[in-house]
């Protein structure tokens, strides 16, 4: 099945049937694994950490695939699901977060380090404005400017009220726009 024929109604069906279930959950590791990975990438700087979270996700998922009564898109409850990884990791390795009070070089040491950073200054200082931001803006950041959702889909996602995720957004972008401006 391609990603062009994936029809949402016929995986959760397939998914309900014991002897489908692990073909229907396979589709779907394909067509989403990718957009977790960057949802979470986003979050997480390193690349081991983060295909260590997709892979916590889809576990999660397969264990808890009785649990989906397909109330909400599947989409949808794997971004809750790899949230709460995400966040639960974050609140675990505060280290692997950054303080707004954290030395300058941390970061870029961070970023450099990592086989998928291109090294252009302009990235690292967006990428370190973006990494800079309290979480919750952070979320609301990267799912609305990098995987360009709708604010209905991310309160559905995120169990939180448009005006807040508009609000959150908003601010984000004027904190990088800010560090921007400050660091160039």
């Amino acid at each position: 099945m391609t990603n062009k024929s994936y029809n949402e109604e016929d995986i959760i069906a397939r998914l309900k049937d014991e002897k489908e279930r692990a073909a229907a959950f396979s589709v779907i590791v394909n067509r989403y694994s990718q957009q977790i990975y960057w949802h979470i990438r986003r979050m997480v700087l390193s690349h081991e950490d983060t295909d260590d979270l997709v892979q916590n996700t889809f576990i999660k998922a397969w264990i808890n695939i009785d649990k989906f009564r397909g109330d909400s898109q599947i989409s949808t409850w794997l971004y809750r699901i790899a949230i709460n990884e995400t966040l639960n990791f974050l609140n675990k390795n505060r280290n692997n977060t950054v303080s707004i009070n954290s030395p300058e070089g941390a970061i870029a040491d961070q970023l450099e380090s990592d086989p998928f950073f291109n090294g252009e200054r302009a990235d690292a200082l967006f990428s370190e404005a973006v990494s800079r931001l309290p979480e919750k803006q952070r979320l609301a950041f990267n799912m609305k400017y990098f995987e360009n959702m709708k604010y209905e889909e991310m309160s559905e996602i995120l169990g939180t009220s448009v005006g807040a995720l508009k609000a959150s957004y908003h601010i984000a972008v004027k904190k990088i726009e800010d560090y921007l401006e400050n660091n160039d």
